[in-house]
């Protein structure tokens, strides 16, 4: 019995659901500052949880070589057989695509033009295929790793997060950025049942840096008024006889004051219009411009979530009656994807942070290949890919191949021989970062232990050690069965 059919046995006696998803519950700030003025008590909040414990299933070799992680959620699903699983198809795609073989991969150098210049950054993953073809779903499976129709699936915390908690031993108190950054994601998966210090925290891009970090009294006044509070209330906060809520409510005041009148911070969140014209001044451009600087910073970001949306191409794909002007389409938001990663690969390149930065990009599926619909467009589809570039990365080739139309997977490129899937690529983050991707958590509300990735004990899922072509996996962060 090959790799394949272990695994497709495996799913037919764990079956994975794939119901129409619902918005699954999170606790937003707002929520949680209404629930502690409420004296809502933290047992409220914990549920069930037990005291925390962490078990590491087994002792794995990590690859390693990963400081900060760039995750750039391709939302709406673009077509891989007119992006980076290309296909011309005659008397479908249009001359514009421009397909030429760079690398021996057939590359649309009329759509991403700049990507095809930095393609030995680049490694493409072309055996992947998504689990489901709902969009609010299958995003926040990519995000968490899992599904969210599961039963952990509405505690699951989002990848960032769970490299947020592995990271906090390494915050120290003159770093003052938050762990986990997510830029234009306001839909961002949240933190689960993990303490809300790990949720991801949202802004958006913009040249006057980062909002409400200064107060109109000015500073000396502001500075009164925070010593003011603490002195009347820190008995309260501190300690606080209300519970954790609280506790937590003053993490979230000091984790805020962190970031006002900081010089570091305005740097790392301001930019410049000429600055934002280099990475296609865009939103999208904007947030990878602002990654690079916060990264740059080194002040204790080590996962930002960049969220581009618009592939969902149900028609015009090609623009509107085939005009590649007009319209949002493969041309136009391959542009401002091709500006914006070829930028921020130069940008992390030239500065040494792409040897230790592992730069991911996926979307939720793919799009059926082949001719396109009634409405010039193509609707959801299973097969899909997704892009790695840095810390370690071998570029200029891809992982697995499909078959002649795109259908489907060919060759898987890959030791376990099988499709890719949303778990193995957080499997591989994790492994990047040297995280034990087999641990699991005994503190989740429910008491029946959070395994990072699904089916750890069963080596259901795995990080692609192909992408590092030969490099030896470093040893274990973390030795089987230790405890924190």
């Amino acid at each position: 019995m090959n790799e394949r059919e272990k695994f497709e046995r495996f799913i037919r006696k764990h079956p994975h659901p794939h119901k129409t998803f619902f918005q699954r519950p999170h606790w937003t700030r707002r929520e949680f500052f209404q629930i502690a003025g409420a004296g809502v008590t933290g047992a409220f909040l914990a549920g069930n949880g037990r005291a925390a414990e962490v078990v590491s299933q087994a002792n794995v070799s990590t690859i390693n070589t990963a400081k900060n992680v760039i995750f750039i959620l391709l939302a709406g699903a673009p077509s891989q057989q007119d992006t980076f699983d290309f296909r011309m198809i005659d008397g479908v795609t249009p001359a514009g695509a421009k397909p030429e073989t760079i690398k021996g991969l057939l590359w649309p150098t009329g759509i991403l033009p700049k990507l095809g210049e930095a393609i030995d950054d680049i490694a493409v993953v072309r055996s992947m295929r998504a689990w489901a073809l709902v969009h609010s779903l299958a995003q926040t499976w990519t995000q968490i790793g899992r599904n969210p129709a599961a039963a952990l699936g509405d505690i699951a915390p989002n990848i960032g997060s769970v490299v947020a908690i592995e990271m906090a031993a390494q915050q120290t108190p003159g770093k003052v950025f938050p762990t986990f950054l997510a830029l234009n994601s306001n839909q961002a998966a949240g933190p689960g049942y993990l303490d809300s210090k790990f949720a991801p925290f949202k802004t958006a891009p913009a040249t006057t840096g980062l909002a409400n970090t200064t107060n109109g009294d000015g500073q000396a006044r502001w500075t009164q008024k925070w010593d003011l509070m603490h002195s009347l209330d820190d008995t309260l906060r501190v300690n606080s006889p209300y519970g954790k809520p609280v506790e937590d409510m003053d993490d979230f005041y000091r984790a805020a004051k962190g970031l006002m009148y900081n010089p570091v911070v305005d740097k790392a969140f301001r930019y410049t219009a000429a600055d934002s014209q280099r990475y296609g001044n865009t939103t999208f451009g904007n947030a990878c411009l602002v990654a690079n600087q916060v990264l740059a910073a080194n002040q204790g970001t080590r996962f930002i979530q960049i969220t581009v949306g618009g592939w969902d191409m149900h028609q015009n794909i090609y623009g509107v009656n085939g005009n590649a002007a007009q319209g949002t389409n493969i041309f136009t938001l391959g542009k401002q994807l091709d500006d914006g990663v070829s930028a921020l690969l130069s940008d992390l390149k030239s500065t040494g942070q792409l040897n230790e930065t592992l730069v991911v990009m996926v979307g939720e599926f793919g799009r059926t290949i082949g001719r396109l619909t009634a409405q010039s467009g193509r609707d959801h589809f299973l097969q899909q890919f997704c892009v790695f570039a840095g810390a370690g990365v071998r570029g200029g080739r891809a992982i697995g191949s499909t078959i002649a139309d795109g259908s489907m997977t060919a060759d898987p490129g890959w030791s376990r021989g099988r499709d890719i899937k949303p778990e193995d690529i957080e499997a591989t983050i994790y492994s990047a970062l040297g995280i034990n991707w087999t641990t699991v958590r005994y503190d989740d509300p429910f008491g029946r232990g959070f395994e990072y990735v699904p089916f750890s004990g069963d080596d259901l899922y795995g990080p692609i050690n192909e992408l590092w072509a030969g490099r030896t996996p470093a040893a274990a962060s973390r030795s089987s069965h230790s405890k924190h």
